[in-house]
């Protein structure tokens, strides 16, 4: 006998490529008899069935008991697959091939997993809760962004805050942390001539609470340029005092 080393005269028990007494063949770890029921095999050494499992099973992280069939690995921890699931909002992640971020499809259909501080999330709540937002859509970024005004944008949100026009020139003007075009800067601050509706960047002529080109400040009926002082007002518009006393007297 394997266990005595007694000669056998009565049953012989064959297991491990030795020979046992019935009654000494046991679990090596519980001492219990394993007889003839079902045993596992480790290093050399017979264990009971509940001993085997309780010793060398991986165990769920989510639940700590045994895994006895299929088994999830991912995050260097072991999972039950029906256990897997979004540290945020419970949903079963599949993941195929047993490993994590492998492949897969989640519940609601997204690819594999993502990781956070150690924690498995679907792609909803990662993008949801950690990825950047866009400052003109407030919706997550996944690809190719804008840096600028110490803000995150799509390519395609970072448009002119009143016309919406991109910035194909590269260059756009900051008012109170947003972007412009030059028109509307200028209009935003005031800086549009009420004539041609476009940025006065150097002299200018102010009338009738309005800002133009020098050049653009003409008499209404004659279009004649007008100098400060030396025109008439009607109905809101300027007329040079030839045209006026025509028009008006």
């Amino acid at each position: 006998c394997a266990l005595c080393n007694e000669h056998i005269t009565g049953d012989v028990l064959t297991a491990l490529d030795k020979l046992w007494h019935v009654d000494h063949f046991r679990c090596a770890h519980c001492q219990t008899k394993i007889g003839t029921d079902i045993f596992y095999e480790r290093d050399g050494l017979a264990y009971c069935e509940h001993d085997y499992i309780e010793l060398f099973s991986p165990k769920c992280f989510a639940c700590n008991d045994p895994i006895l069939n299929e088994c999830v690995s991912a995050l260097e921890r072991t999972w039950h697959p029906h256990h897997f699931s979004c540290h945020h909002c419970g949903v079963v992640l599949k993941v195929t091939g047993g490993v994590g971020g492998g492949g897969g499809r989640d519940e609601e259909g997204s690819v594999g997993f993502h990781e956070m501080e150690g924690q498995p999330y679907c792609s909803r709540d990662f993008f949801n809760l950690f990825a950047l937002k866009c400052s003109g859509c407030r919706c997550t970024i996944t690809s190719n962004y804008v840096t600028a005004l110490n803000q995150k944008w799509h390519n395609n949100c970072f448009v002119c805050t009143d016309c919406k026009t991109p910035f194909t020139s590269g260059s756009f003007y900051d008012f109170n942390g947003f972007p412009y075009c030059e028109r509307h800067f200028n209009a935003t601050r005031g800086g549009l001539c009420f004539t041609c509706k476009q940025p006065i960047t150097g002299a200018s002529v102010m009338a009738m609470s309005r800002r133009y080109h020098p050049g653009h400040f003409v008499c209404t009926f004659c279009l004649q340029a007008l100098n400060m002082g030396t025109f008439k007002e009607h109905n809101d518009r300027p007329y040079c005092n030839q045209c006026s006393k025509k028009l008006f007297r």
